[in-house]
């Protein structure tokens, strides 16, 4: 698991750190609020345990900045303030879960497994596989391999149409109603335009080609693809 730790106290920070790496996992470290939320925006992470008192930026608002960007990674708060109110507010925040201090580095790291584990049962319904490419639906993110692939929004409707219908030829009039909402053909490129862009992104530098345009019938999506 890719953690992301955002924690002002050096000591309590190296401290999980070491933790998380000697149980197994990789860990990023960042001590104030801005930091740590640029590395969430920037990084794949597959959990996030932030401090709620950072300096700059407090852990709950760098959460709720999270969530409204639709970033759906699990955040497990670390925080002084226990009470009733205060993990309350931490999980209307968009907090998954709270951990008070002090607390047992044993628990903090159950508290991980669990959140992963919902994560894993989710990602069954809600990413999309092709092969090695793959769609998280909650995240919006797309992935070849190891490579993250960065789409504008058209693009991304599209790619999820083909992923939806993997296999299968997929008509002009198919797309041109599900994707962009004709009932019509305008009679335009702009479907070529956008098949062309999205195949530079998710096949160029690959062995293998994924989107095929099936001559005088359509495009399809799979393995073994090709013009």
């Amino acid at each position: 698991m890719r953690v992301l730790l955002v924690e002002d106290d050096q000591q309590v920070g190296s401290f999980i750190a070491d933790e998380l790496v000697a149980a197994g996992h990789s860990c990023d470290h960042e001590v104030d609020g801005p930091a740590g939320l640029a590395l969430a925006q920037a990084g794949d992470f597959d959990a996030l345990i932030v401090d709620r008192m950072l300096p700059k930026l407090d852990g709950l608002a760098l959460i709720e900045s999270l969530r409204r960007q639709g970033d759906h990674t699990p955040v497990l708060v670390l925080s002084a303030l226990g009470e009733v109110d205060d993990r309350v507010q931490g999980l209307h925040s968009g907090a998954d879960d709270y951990l008070v201090k002090p607390f047992s580095i044993a628990e903090l790291l159950a508290r991980l497994e669990v959140l992963q584990r919902r994560v894993a049962v989710a990602e069954t319904h809600t990413t999309l596989v092709v092969e090695d490419l793959t769609m998280d639906l909650l995240r919006q993110r797309v992935r070849r391999g190891d490579n993250t692939v960065t789409l504008q929004p058209r693009e991304y409707k599209l790619l999820e149409f083909l992923m939806r219908h993997a296999g299968q030829v997929v008509t002009r009039a198919m797309l041109l109603e599900q994707v962009w909402g004709y009932h019509f053909d305008p009679q335009t490129n702009v479907i070529d335009v956008h098949v062309s862009r999205l195949r530079q992104k998710i096949d160029k530098g690959f062995d293998q080609p994924l989107l095929a345009t099936v001559r005088g019938a359509g495009y399809r999506l799979g393995p073994a693809a090709g013009d």
